[in-house]
């Protein structure tokens, strides 16, 4: 699906259980794979830092002169460094369930990591920074093309513009039922409150293909 869409007054499937560690006796009941994606600068390596329980895999490198010939720095003009493998990290949301974080490169020259990275994933979190939304557009059509549950987390930075969660949901021309929430990726607790939004999203959507894989009429996801 191309993207061409502008806000308002501004330019433009399945998991596998992983086996978790011991709890009275108990193993954890489930451990997801989510991926967190967007454009460059969006806030996906500070999202999973803020949110990870342990201490975050990063890998990250400073900007050279030459890729500063091809990553736009435009309205992130303090970036220094760029993730070029993955950033990863856990947070339990609750007892029995935790989620592993995997953040992918925002470059188009990274993109042969996506299809390893998004194996067995059960959904996505594609940040969006307002002032580059069209950053976003690949992630998007990714995630749609291979029906990827995900939801759009709106960072929002303090020198952007603020727009509703309809609008930025019309200017991306997502498929109706997306979930479009507000975020601040340092914050822990707004953090764990996209991926709890993500979680009930991505589970109704897969519930809802598995009744209908045997005939089953399920109700909106």
């Amino acid at each position: 699906m191309g993207r061409h869409h502008d806000l308002p007054g501004g330019p433009g499937g399945g998991h596998d259980p992983v086996p978790g560690p011991e709890d009275d006796g108990e193993l954890a009941a489930l451990a997801l794979k989510i991926l967190v994606s967007g454009g460059f600068g969006a806030g996906k390596t500070t999202l999973v830092g803020a949110v990870s329980e342990i201490r975050p895999l990063r890998t990250e490198e400073r900007l050279s002169e030459a890729g500063e010939l091809v990553d736009d720095t435009g309205g992130v003009a303090h970036k220094r460094t760029t993730t070029v493998a993955m950033d990863f990290g856990r947070i339990t949301i609750r007892s029995g369930l935790s989620l592993y974080l995997f953040g992918t490169p925002g470059q188009d020259r990274f993109w042969f990591a996506w299809d390893e990275l998004s194996t067995g994933a059960l959904g996505a979190v594609v940040l969006a920074d307002t002032r580059r939304l069209e950053d976003c557009f690949p992630a998007v059509d990714y995630f749609e093309h291979r029906r990827i549950p995900f939801v759009v987390a709106v960072n929002c930075f303090a020198d952007a513009r603020r727009y509703g969660t309809h609008e930025v949901a019309r200017a991306l021309d997502l498929e109706s039922g997306t979930p479009v929430v507000l975020c601040d990726a340092r914050d822990r607790d707004s953090g764990k409150e996209v991926l709890i939004r993500l979680v009930e999203y991505a589970g109704r959507v897969h519930t809802a293909r598995l009744l209908e894989s045997v005939g089953v009429q399920a109700g909106p996801a």
